[in-house]
């Protein structure tokens, strides 16, 4: 899909637009950043309910290695195979087809949604814990109004917005660092009260913290020779994401007394910065989370408004998610996930988190699922980037984050498990009724058929192959324009 559309008519056929910008690697890398990270806000608890620095430590600098790099090496081969808007829907539909693509597809924005109402709360505790309840409310629904709107302006203005938030998010913490060389007590960060230890709140936080890095797929039809940007922007994220968690905990960590762990809360950051460096340090703190929630707003938001707008080109969504602005945004998408956030943003921290991060480890086992299924049954599948390994490799890179998630998902409480059981329900009943829609012709769908058979999904495959044999010899041209046609547009 080597052009983009400003709005999907009826019949499904698309509008060439090739002048709007597209997605270059800096910006994809601050896209990711803030999908993933966007710094060491909301870190803070980890340290609390680790019983102290060494478990919260040890988490940021062992489980990347087992948890996000095998994640962002799927992501970067994958993304890499299927450029198009949609991203891991578009994966699992070429896997397991149209129902379990769906599911993917609203346990993912419903996991995103309850992600992305964490932000104007994670803003407010940084500025403020003593507003009233209407006071925090209008400011939930001002905020988020507010960096929706900015959303809605485009795609590229997120993304260079994203390139100077990261660098604003990230210069107190370097300077925090420098100022807490003196301070610095090496034997604090082996401290360890098995007492305080939170087993559940600690893998929570620690999932919650390096997760997302799929998020950005769902932007690929966005990008810039995506077959190549993706695979460069993934590995620039990894190194950011790990040195922006690690650096700012060893130095406030090893600069303030053990008796403080306690305190490690959401936000306390700034309070390390007023002991380290004073008042101004801390103002300074404060002002880096209120960006940085900018930051990952806008990120999140982008990748959910995508992925519907992405679904709605398969035939999964009404045509009316698929219609764009005159700034190429999804428009009605962006107002769906922005409506989520205002409704769901009355939750607390640890229950958003709890929430998400189930319904996220769901998503994340089919994407493995769906890895291992293409390397074996599409070996000739086209891969501009093709993680080093064979098929046995690629499955043994996916039983360290496997365990994590199913971890994650034992540790979750009985209200967790009934309330995702629910949305699960949900997501099922769903499908057969967006189906029913489609079949009576109530709302305009795009001409592409919900279900699709064996034949489509084989020619989706032939159509990658045919493309591969292109790029071999022209590789700076390669462009499978239909792709995402391939896959389920065949009439």
């Amino acid at each position: 899909m080597g052009e983009v559309e400003e709005e999907a008519p009826s019949g499904g056929e698309s509008k060439p637009h090739s002048s709007r910008p597209r997605l270059t690697v800096l910006p994809l890398i601050a896209l990711i950043f803030y999908d993933v990270c966007g710094g060491p806000f909301g870190v803070e608890d980890s340290v609390r309910a680790g019983g102290g620095p060494l478990l919260s430590l040890l988490g940021f600098i062992v489980l990347p290695i087992f948890w996000s790099l095998p994640e962002a090496l799927i992501t970067a081969e994958l993304a890499a195979s299927f450029p198009e808007n949609g991203g891991y829907v578009v994966w699992i539909s070429a896997a397991f087809g149209p129902f379990w693509a769906f599911q993917e597809g609203f346990w993912k924005w419903a996991s995103g949604t309850l992600d992305n109402a964490l932000y104007p709360v994670l803003f407010l505790d940084y500025i403020s814990h003593s507003l009233s309840f209407f006071a925090r409310s209008f400011c939930l629904v001002f905020l988020t109004a507010a960096l929706t709107y900015l959303n809605y302006r485009g795609l590229h203005l997120v993304g260079l917005s994203a390139i100077v938030l990261t660098a604003f998010s990230l210069s107190p913490f370097i300077a925090m660092a420098f100022l807490a060389i003196p301070r610095i007590r090496p034997n604090r960060w082996i401290k360890f009260d098995r007492k305080r230890l939170d087993l559940r709140a600690y893998f929570n936080s620690m999932f919650w913290n390096l997760n997302y890095w799929d998020k950005a797929s769902t932007l690929a039809g966005e990008v810039d020779n995506p077959s190549r940007t993706f695979p460069k922007a993934i590995f620039g994220a990894v190194v950011l994401v790990v040195l922006s968690y690690a650096i700012p905990l060893l130095a406030g960590t090893g600069a303030l007394d053990e008796a403080k762990t306690g305190e490690w809360t959401d936000g306390y950051f700034s309070q390390v910065g007023f002991e380290i460096g004073g008042t101004w340090l801390k103002l300074w703190i404060q002002a880096a989370a209120a960006m940085s929630n900018m930051g990952l707003f806008e990120a999140e938001m982008s990748s959910d408004s995508f992925q519907l707008l992405g679904m709605s080109e398969m035939g999964m969504l009404p045509t009316i998610f698929a219609k764009r602005s005159k700034y190429g945004t999804p428009t009605y998408s962006i107002l769906l996930s922005a409506t989520g956030v205002i409704i769901l943003s009355c939750m607390s921290f640890q229950e958003i988190i709890e929430f998400l991060n189930f319904l996220y480890a769901l998503g994340m086992l089919l994407e493995f699922a769906a890895f291992i299924k293409l390397r074996i049954k599409k070996t000739d599948l086209y891969r501009p980037y093709k993680i080093p390994v064979n098929t046995i490799g690629a499955v043994v890179i996916c039983i360290p984050p496997t365990v994590l998630l199913v971890l994650v998902m034992c540790l979750a409480s009985t209200r967790t498990l009934v309330v995702t059981g629910t949305v699960m329900i949900f997501g099922f009943v769903l499908y057969f009724f967006v189906g029913k829609l489609k079949e009576w012709e109530w709302v305009e769908f795009l001409t592409t058929p919900l279900e699709k058979t064996e034949t489509d999904k084989e020619a989706y495959v032939s159509l990658l192959l045919e493309g591969s044999s292109v790029n071999k010899e022209e590789p700076q041209q390669r462009e499978i324009d239909s792709s995402l046609e391939g896959i389920i547009k065949i009439e």
